[in-house]
Order: C-alpha cells, then sequence, then structure tokens
C-alpha cells in the first residue's frame, strides 16, 4: 500500500481511547546559584507549557497522524480539568470528559533547567465508582461508532472496568489493545494485543537469559490470558511481536534518543490507527516502530505527524 492511500484510510479510521488522562506542565528556567535556606538548586522560571499527557497523548497522537480519535476519560471539575480540554479540542480530539467534583485532576509538572529536569511534583486522585459506571456505559454505546479500541492503564483507577470493557469490545468485534500498568495482568485477558515495556513485562513473567527464553515467557503469558497477540517494547532494542505464528521483531530506528516518555503512547496510538485502517499487525508494528524512533527526539510527550512518519 502506497503512503499517499495509507494516509487517505487514516482519516476514514476509527479509533475509541480510554484510559487515565493528565495534564503535563513544563516550567522552563535557569539555574545559576544554590538556595541559602537548603542545599538544592534555585530555578529562576522562564517560561512555560501545556501538553495532554497519558491517555490524552495517545489521542492526540492518533489525531496528528490525521485519525478519528474520540478520548473517554475521568477529569476533576477544576482548572486543570478545563485546560485539558481545551488542549485535545485545538489538536482536534473529539472528547467526552466526565468531572468528577471529588477529585482533582492528574497533574505532573516538571521543571527543567538547560533541558534536564530538576524535579516532578505529581497532584492525582481516584475517580469515583459512580463517575465510572456513567463512563462504561457510554463506552457500550460508543463502540459502534468505533474501528478499534485502545485502553491506556496508567494505573490512577480511570479503568476500574477494565475487564468489562474489553468483554464488550470483543463482543461487539472490536480489535482492543492494551498499554498494561502494574503485576495484575489477568484483568487484561481476553485483549486483542498488549504491549507492555521491557522492565513492565519483566516484572511480570521474570528475567531471561536469551531470545529463546524471551519468547518462552511471551507465548506463555499471551496463551495464559487469551490474548492474540503480545508486543513488547524493548528500548534501544526495538519491539518484538509474539503470536501463534511466530515471533516478529524490528530494530529500533531511533535516530538520537532525546526524551522517552510518552513514547509508549505513540507507539499503541499508531498501531492502532494502523489497525483500524486495516493493516496487518506486522505491518503495522512496523509502522509504529517508524513513529517511536521519531518521538524519542522530542522534548516530553510529543506527537509525529504524517510528513515526519511518512518522509
Amino acid at each position: 500500500m502506497s503512503a499517499a492511500v495509507l494516509r487517505q484510510r487514516l482519516a476514514s479510521s476509527r479509533v475509541l481511547v480510554v484510559g487515565d488522562v493528565m495534564l503535563d506542565r513544563y516550567w522552563f528556567g535557569e539555574v545559576e546559584r544554590i538556595s541559602p535556606e537548603a542545599p538544592v538548586p534555585v530555578a529562576r522560571i522562564r517560561r512555560s507549557e501545556e501538553r495532554a499527557g497519558g491517555a490524552a497523548n495517545v489521542a492526540r497522537n492518533i489525531a496528528a497522524l490525521g485519525g478519528q480519535a474520540k478520548l473517554l476519560a475521568v477529569v476533576g471539575d477544576d482548572e486543570a480539568g478545563h485546560a485539558l480540554e481545551k488542549l485535545l479540542q485545538a489538536d482536534s480530539v473529539q472528547t467526552s470528559l466526565h468531572r468528577d467534583a471529588g477529585i482533582a485532576t492528574t497533574v505532573k509538572l516538571r521543571v527543567l533547567a538547560r533541558q534536564q529536569q530538576l524535579l516532578r511534583i505529581d497532584f492525582e486522585n481516584e475517580p469515583s465508582h459512580e463517575v465510572l459506571a456513567a463512563k462504561l456505559d457510554e463506552f457500550r454505546a460508543s463502540l459502534e461508532q468505533t474501528d478499534v479500541v485502545i485502553l491506556s492503564d496508567y494505573g490512577k483507577g480511570g479503568l476500574q472496568h477494565v475487564r468489562l470493557m474489553i468483554d464488550a469490545a470483543r463482543a461487539a468485534g472490536k480489535p482492543v489493545l492494551v498499554d498494561p500498568k502494574g503485576d495484575e495482568y489477568e484483568r487484561y485477558r481476553g485483549a486483542t494485543l498488549m504491549t507492555p515495556n521491557r522492565s513492565e513485562f519483566r516484572e511480570v513473567a521474570g528475567r531471561w537469559r536469551d531470545e529463546d527464553e524471551l519468547a518462552a515467557k511471551a507465548q506463555a503469558l499471551r496463551e495464559s490470558l487469551a490474548l492474540d497477540a503480545l508486543m513488547v517494547t524493548r528500548s534501544e532494542e526495538g519491539m518484538t511481536l509474539f503470536r501463534a505464528e511466530g515471533v516478529v521483531h524490528k530494530p529500533t530506528v531511533a535516530r538520537e534518543v532525546y526524551d522517552v516518555s510518552g513514547a509508549g503512547d505513540t507507539v499503541i496510538a499508531t498501531l492502532g490507527l494502523m489497525l483500524a485502517a486495516g493493516l496487518e499487525l506486522p505491518e503495522a508494528m512496523e509502522w509504529s516502530n517508524r513513529a517511536a524512533g521519531i518521538v524519542v527526539g522530542k522534548l516530553g510527550t510529543a506527537v509525529v505527524h504524517p510528513e515526519e512518519l511518512f518522509s
């Protein structure tokens, strides 16, 4: 398939993203002295930026590549939640943000000087069950108008009903891609594809001595969870896809690694969008590997644009 035809298909591809969203705030400054109050650097802030993070970054990556992204998530009824919604709308993401007045929107504040991160401060709460139940009802209603479902789990409580979501999507004939968190993978049983990174997979499966042992552990996990496929992203080692049909490995294509934060969002976003456009898993994986190689050369949670990916 030519790049031109693929880009046309992406424009009509619909991906529903559900999960934990956050507002990434960056304060950029300069450090010229140590505080007289404590042995810590004093950062004089010159400018600030805000970006959509977590599942919101997955959705904006899909939209940046020309796909149709709908984001279903829970935020607080606060300034950060409204700022996040504005950012997403500016990025052409269709948003359905359920507001929970009892929580604060998750915010990750990073202080940087000379392009180095000095400090990160996190603000986060878990949403109420009532709001999550309403989100589940909307999820079911949205399945008819979507081609692929992505569940982006950052462990913030937004995917308490993940098993019910997987079952509903599969019953509707929709592929379900999961970016997991933690070591309780049983909750993702029955998904089409799961995309743990190397350290996440090691936490669940244990260490391996060679590629054969990695493959054995990956296939055993895939079969035990009734997954169609398991893809382990392996940083500088690339990514490896495990299916009943065998193993496919793609070496990394990173030109220059500057910042790996958010790379997993780009991987699963590109993968899901390509599957929605009708590509088979190995070819979709090839495109997601290329996208990852581009995004790690950018600062913070970033996106890949068509002119970068298809050049």
